[in-house]
């Protein structure tokens, strides 16, 4: 099972600096991706303009978006060209994971409509890769990926989520939760991925919240709180899950490699570099 890590993007405050060397870091250490969030209403960097930044520092590690929330983009057209430019700046080393999210301000905010975010998210995909084929509405945007197309990653709980994964992705990714409870989630996704007709099996990813060493379980609950706040006593149940304890991230990863997943990616909750040296000795030693 590969390793990925999130650049701490969400982190109020984070800074700059510290993100460059981040992602160095990450690069260094053998991480297999660097990954980003995506909010628009908080104090978060753009998830596009940071990977961009990561992609002049790292020069192995792919950049994923896990997850680009990006039916709340105003436009197809320009998203395509903004994440066909990515993927050049990094010698094609993009994987764009997307998800209709769940925030209704973050679509207000954007002048998007929420409740068909759904339905508009598929219509965005089918669009940007005619775009990226140097087709579409308006045939000749460019410049086109490295290797004519971007792999999709698809997240999300919902059915519709699910059948997206299925549908159009290279698989599904998680938004989280404890490992016994992953399985069934894989063969529902492998269900679908039949019933579509695709050949293969589905990458399956997860994401996980980590914070070791000294005060982990305080910066874990302080970040984790603030960022879920709008899901009320949920933001509680959320931030108890949080990985704070070596031992158990370790039997966290164990649990996910042995119930079906390809790739685990890892969310820390503070911008400092050195928190993934500890991570690394965890789970890349």
């Amino acid at each position: 099972m590969d390793i990925g890590v999130c650049l701490p993007t969400t982190v109020p405050g984070a800074d700059g600096s510290r993100l460059i060397e981040f992602a160095r870091r990450a690069d260094r250490l053998g991480f297999h991706s660097l990954t980003v969030v995506d909010r628009v209403v908080y104090d978060n960097y753009d998830g596009i303009v940071a990977l961009a930044a990561a992609a002049a520092v790292t020069e192995r590690i792919r950049l994923t978006t896990a997850i680009l929330l990006a039916a709340s983009r105003p436009s197809a057209v320009e998203l395509a060209k903004q994440l066909a430019s990515l993927d050049r700046l990094s010698g094609g080393r993009l994987v764009v994971g997307v998800s209709s999210g769940m925030r209704e301000d973050d679509y207000t905010a954007t002048g998007t409509d929420h409740g068909s975010r759904g339905r508009r998210l598929d219509a965005m995909i089918e669009e940007m890769r005619e775009v990226w084929k140097g087709a579409g509405p308006a045939p000749g945007v460019g410049p086109k990926p490295v290797d004519g197309d971007i792999p999709i990653w698809v997240g999300g709980h919902s059915p519709a989520g699910l059948r997206r994964a299925a549908r159009y992705g290279i698989g599904w990714i998680s938004p989280g939760g404890p490992p016994h409870k992953y399985p069934e989630l894989v063969n529902k996704v492998k269900e679908l991925w039949a019933e579509e007709g695709r050949e293969g099996a589905p990458r399956m990813g997860a994401n996980c919240y980590v914070a070791l060493g000294p005060g982990g379980k305080e910066a874990a609950s302080e970040h984790m709180l603030h960022y879920y706040a709008y899901m009320g006593q949920m933001a509680e149940h959320l931030a108890k899950g949080a990985i704070t304890d070596e031992s158990v991230l370790r039997d966290a990863v164990d649990g996910y490699a042995a119930n079906g997943c390809d790739e685990l990616l890892l969310l820390p909750v503070t911008d400092d570099p050195d928190h993934l040296d500890r991570i690394a000795d965890v789970v890349l030693r």
